[in-house]
């Protein structure tokens, strides 16, 4: 490819990005989403972290690990326990960190 086309591509994916992050700004309230709809996205970013976290937490090179031999799935439980008690989310952290960090040292 040419540097013109290079530079044609990322004008042309720039606009794609803004058009299509920007829909409903650029609507403004013209467009009304239905209340299904909106109580439906309210569990969008809570379903996009468990996306994201559960491979890495369920699993290692692409294979399931059993969960009395996974530290990560291990050092999280005991995380979200320490939050689900104290609602602290720095806490959360760092007990989560020391936890993965004591278990990596004693099993591994």
């Amino acid at each position: 490819m040419s540097a013109l086309e290079y530079c044609l591509l990322m004008v042309l994916m720039t606009l794609a990005t803004f058009l299509t992050r920007s829909f409903f700004f650029l609507l403004g309230g013209a467009v009304k989403m239905p209340e299904w709809l909106q109580h439906a996205l309210r569990y969008a970013p809570a379903a996009a972290l468990a996306a994201i976290l559960a491979p890495d937490l369920l699993a290692s090179g692409g294979t399931l690990l059993a969960p009395w031999t996974n530290i990560k799935l291990m050092a999280a439980i005991v995380a979200v326990l320490f939050f689900l008690i104290t609602r602290h989310m720095l806490g959360t952290l760092v007990v989560g960190m020391i936890c993965f960090t004591a278990l990596r040292l004693l099993l591994v």
